[in-house]
């Protein structure tokens, strides 16, 4: 099950897209699952409770429970990554997050050589002001000259002062607000522009993320990309339940990064002797004074 034809062509021409409902029989099942690993994780960030005042993360999540691993072999989602990447590629991880707050003005992944999507799972309800996703239609099309010039005062940087830049606040730039149930499957380029604005304290989400395959002369790029993970205090490229209840076919969405994540050890060593905690997402992390 991948998309239609015109689902995909919305998506190549806007960016993103919205199943609804898609997921609305397994919704319960995937809160409480999406609760146990939090649980089993000390119920917020770095084994503390939730402290409703930063973003709480987990990386990689969903490689943490039998059940939610197991998403990315349903045909919806695995029938995305495969049509709008490729049949062989690669699942790079997952993220899950207690949200606060607002998220400012960002691309996941602007110009990577490598194309990369991500599904998003609300488990809350949220609107355009409750802290849903929203984004600027469009702008992931890298070498369009309007997403450059968007790109130029909006990169990765979740700081960035619109009003500065535009005299209006984040929450005013035009953009599409994709307001969501839980059991929604949203999936959305990684290098277009996206926020939330108005959210709670404790907005649940979590994502899953996928890229092209690497090309063998781009092994190194592949590396980097995996050393990531050593931000998050983790020393392979997936959780230990992704692995150990992959089947065949999931097998070809992990292997190539599970045959170049032999550096994390060292990486994750080196990250632990810098960092007071893992890192919340986003590239927010403290550094040991």
């Amino acid at each position: 099950m991948g998309p239609t034809k015109k689902q995909l062509a919305f998506f190549e021409t806007f960016g993103f897209i919205k199943f609804p409902g898609a997921f609305k029989k397994e919704a319960q099942d995937i809160i409480s699952s999406f609760e146990e690993v939090w649980a089993d994780n000390g119920g917020g960030h770095a084994g503390e409770h939730h402290d409703f005042k930063r973003r709480s993360a987990i990386a990689p999540f969903i490689d943490q429970h039998e059940y939610l691993s197991a998403l990315i072999d349903h045909p919806l989602i695995e029938g995305m990554a495969n049509v709008i990447l490729e049949a062989n590629c690669n699942y790079t991880g997952s993220d899950g997050n207690f949200y606060v707050g607002d998220t400012n003005w960002h691309s996941d992944n602007f110009r990577g050589q490598y194309r990369a999507i991500k599904m998003a799972f609300y488990l809350d309800p949220v609107t355009k002001d409750t802290g849903c996703l929203r984004v600027v239609p469009g702008s992931h099309i890298h070498t369009d000259q309007y997403a450059q010039a968007l790109h130029e005062v909006t990169p990765f940087s979740v700081s960035n002062d619109n009003e500065e830049v535009w005299g209006v606040h984040g929450s005013d730039v035009p953009a599409y607000p994709i307001e969501s149930e839980p059991g929604d499957l949203l999936v959305f380029d990684q290098a277009i522009k996206h926020s939330s604005w108005g959210g709670g304290d404790r907005r649940r989400m979590f994502t899953i993320n996928w890229s092209e395959r690497y090309k063998e002369k781009d092994q190194e790029a592949l590396r980097e990309s995996i050393a990531g993970m050593a931000a998050f205090w983790h020393d392979r490229a997936y959780g230990t339940v992704m692995i150990d209840t992959a089947s065949s076919a999931r097998r070809v969405h992990l292997e190539q990064r599970l045959a170049n994540d032999d550096h994390l050890p060292q990486l994750l060593a080196e990250a632990k002797k810098e960092m007071v905690e893992p890192s919340r997402g986003g590239g927010q992390f403290d550094r040991k004074m």
